[in-house]
């Protein structure tokens, strides 16, 4: 018997098109075991949401014509999809606010045997979900699986592998891994939770990455079985919040600041973002740091730029974005 799979979707109700294809792509999963979906309402009743999702229908052969609103109690419907079992529910957000606390809010109402995230606005491609409960069947000390993804940005697609099929902690410190991406994560219940301390949710699942990794290296599927669209993100160009995220993460994880590699990324992050803001003085500082960490870092000298007034950050990451990175 396929272990069922409970799937997290946070939203903030400003997103109802992507949040209905993101749905979707879920529940038209071929997958041959329960799929019970809990869309997690932050900021927004869940009554709202509720509304936004009615009427979403999965392509998978076997798949009900869709989902048609239920009891404001937020149980939306059940369908099936390729002869298994398929269940959405809107819920409030019970923990703190933010996505941090909304990811928590469905973890703790779901008895499946896994747990998935999904973001509101990414897109499970077709096998995504059978390919990775099959790569933690053959690894049952494993407790953690990602997937490689494919970035979306305005017309194009560009795909992110990791070139491996074990994601280690030394490589999560090395480089962030944009691949080991929230919308890939799925887990053993009960293997972790989401840190609600994360200032403003950022790096939350850089952070649970690398809490997962520690006790078992992440089983990785390398294929792209995840859209990740960007130009949409709730974060994009809070720089403040990125700061307050990058130095939580250098508190929380000393181990960042023990790889030469990882650390110049991290601080050159924290130059560019500082940069962004206008703050001229503490870019500088930042970057004499990845620079003196290790000699050449880009992220730095980009850095400097901005701060020197020769490029603006929203055409750097544009720029970045088109080829699949970011800053």
């Amino acid at each position: 018997m396929r272990p069922a799979v409970g799937v997290v979707i946070p939203t903030r109700g400003d997103r109802p098109g992507p949040l209905r294809a993101a749905l979707t792509g879920v529940v038209a999963q071929e997958y041959a075991g329960r799929v019970e979906v809990v869309v997690v309402a932050d900021g927004v009743p869940a009554s709202v949401v509720t509304r936004q999702v009615s009427g979403v229908s999965g392509s998978a052969p076997g798949c009900a014509a869709g989902l048609v609103a239920g009891s404001a109690a937020g149980l939306v419907a059940g369908v099936e999809a390729g002869g298994a079992a398929r269940s959405v529910r809107v819920l409030d957000n019970r923990r703190a606010a933010g996505l941090p606390g909304a990811r928590n809010t469905g973890i703790s109402v779901l008895g499946t045997d896994l747990v998935a995230f999904c973001d509101d606005d990414d897109l499970w491609l077709p096998g995504k979900l059978a390919a990775q409960v099959a790569a933690l069947a053959e690894e049952p000390d494993a407790g953690f699986a990602s997937c490689a993804v494919e970035v979306e940005y305005g017309d194009r697609r560009v795909p992110r592998l990791a070139g491996i099929g074990h994601v280690t902690h030394r490589h999560l410190t090395r480089s962030r891994m944009m691949m080991v991406h929230s919308s890939t994560f799925l887990f053993r219940r009960g293997w972790t939770w989401v840190d609600e301390s994360a200032p403003a949710g950022q790096n939350e699942d850089w952070d649970l990455a690398l809490r997962a990794a520690w006790r078992h290296p992440i089983v990785h599927v390398d294929r792209p079985l995840v859209r990740v669209r960007w130009g949409s993100s709730h974060y994009a160009g809070r720089w403040a919040d990125r700061i307050a995220g990058l130095e939580w993460m250098l508190a929380r994880h000393p181990g960042l600041a023990a790889e030469p590699r990882g650390a110049a990324r991290v601080y050159g992050q924290l130059a560019f973002c500082h940069a962004a803001l206008g703050r001229r003085r503490e870019a500088a500082r930042w970057s004499l740091r990845a620079f003196s960490t290790r000699p050449g870092e880009p992220r730095a000298a980009v850095a400097l730029a901005v701060a020197g007034g020769l490029v603006s950050p929203r055409a750097v990451l544009h720029a970045l974005h088109r080829r699949g990175h970011g800053i």
